[in-house]
């Protein structure tokens, strides 16, 4: 159950529609849907979705007016012709490959999911609520004019240029996927009034082959694309420490009107597709310090989302319910022990025994990189070169 002694409720709407696990990309994908039905199942089943100050919304499918903030009409019909057309391979667009796979609900799904994003985006703009979270959301390497790394329609992208529309000045966008979020900065290289920063897994080593320190904006924008690309087999300790060298200060600089976050779990070392080495427990302290964040430089409006995650049944159910308990102000202690209710779900629908408690058994320690770096540390070196590459152009010392 949420942890009694730290319950300080905030608003929360928690935006959830059923028909998100529509977008399927069929038996064998990475990409398996149970991941937000099983979340979900464990939000309730820890009595989150009911608890004070939760609203559990859904909200309709983003129409074709609003998919073009960010993509193209040409885009827009190639998904739907997709969705006609399964069979067809698009790769012109991304569609029907190894990765996006085309299937009959690949335009509506992707469409709902991005319907989620920007309605909670408007909610938390318009005052209805501090803070709102997506968890079907975080499909951040659309790109405007195809589909790109199991992406189809980029919702915090998506997100954010709907938050310009209604007058934000200043938003900070922060992605903590193992993978970059490229879609996300493409969208907004050369905006001013965007901030994203994006902490994953070095290029070298993982797609999508961008995210480089010397990646900081176009020339009307430098300095409003912050990536800090970790070595292969980053740990709990090292995370922490590259989030805390970097986030807090360059947030504290910008000063956002809003702050959107994207959690993919795919960070956790039983990952499939990655090679950093997070715990469960290090993913909910980022989550519990983005929310402190948010209150600390954007008056509290926070839209977190979910993301990558491909360790279905042991960690991304865990981690994003720990997300949600957190965006409602109360946290979940991770000595409690899964429900037996859930455990039983979890093995119907994946014949897989389910985690028995909310944690990994670590706690996550970090050194704070103001205390002295070690300049042979390869850690320490992708720090630094994203610090010098970045913080100057807000007037900070690297």
């Amino acid at each position: 159950m949420p942890d009694a002694e730290r319950d300080t409720s905030c608003g929360l709407h928690l935006f959830w529609d059923e028909a998100v696990t529509a977008y399927d990309f069929g038996p064998g994908h990475p990409m398996d849907p149970a991941r937000l039905s099983l979340t979900m199942r464990l939000v309730e089943s820890l009595g989150l979705a009911a608890g004070p100050g939760v609203t559990v919304r859904a909200a309709p499918a983003a129409g074709e007016s609003t998919l073009r903030l960010v993509h193209t009409a040409e885009y827009v019909e190639a998904v739907k012709f997709a969705a006609a057309h399964p069979e067809r391979q698009d790769r012109r667009h991304g569609l029907g490959t190894d990765d996006n796979w085309s299937f009959p609900a690949v335009h509506s799904a992707s469409a709902l999911i991005a319907g989620q994003s920007v309605a909670a985006a408007e909610a938390v703009w318009r005052g209805e609520t501090p803070h709102a979270v997506n968890f079907a959301g975080g499909l951040h390497h659309a790109m405007p004019d195809r589909a790109s790394g199991f992406c189809v329609y980029n919702d915090p992208a998506l997100a954010i240029a709907r938050l310009l529309e209604l007058g934000a000045e200043r938003i900070a966008y922060v992605d903590v996927d193992v993978h970059h979020g490229d879609g996300v900065q493409e969208a907004f290289w050369d905006d001013p009034r965007v901030l994203t920063v994006s902490l994953h897994e070095h290029p070298a080593t993982l797609f999508p082959q961008t995210g480089w320190a010397t990646e900081t904006g176009g020339p009307n924008a430098e300095g409003t694309a912050a990536n800090l690309p970790l070595p292969a087999g980053t740990g709990d300790a090292g995370w922490l420490r590259a989030f805390h060298a970097l986030v807090p200060e360059l947030l504290a600089a910008f000063r956002p009107q809003v702050l959107v976050t994207q959690h993919g779990a795919d960070t956790h070392l039983e990952d499939p597709l990655a090679h950093l080495a997070v715990t469960v427990d290090a993913q909910r302290a980022i989550a519990q310090e983005l929310h402190a964040l948010a209150h600390e430089h954007a008056g509290g409006r926070w839209l977190a989302l979910g993301g990558g995650g491909y360790a279905v049944v042991d960690v991304v159910p865990r981690t994003w319910t720990h997300l949600v308990a957190t965006a409602a102000g109360r946290p979940i202690d991770p000595a409690t022990e899964t429900p037996e209710s859930w455990r039983a779900e979890v093995y119907r629908r994946t014949r897989r025994p389910a985690p028995l408690r909310m944690t990994d058994g670590a706690r996550p320690v970090w050194r704070d990189f103001d205390a002295g770096y070690d300049p042979a540390d390869r850690l320490d070196q992708a720090i630094l070169a994203t610090r010098r590459a970045v913080l100057p152009h807000h007037g900070l010392l690297p």
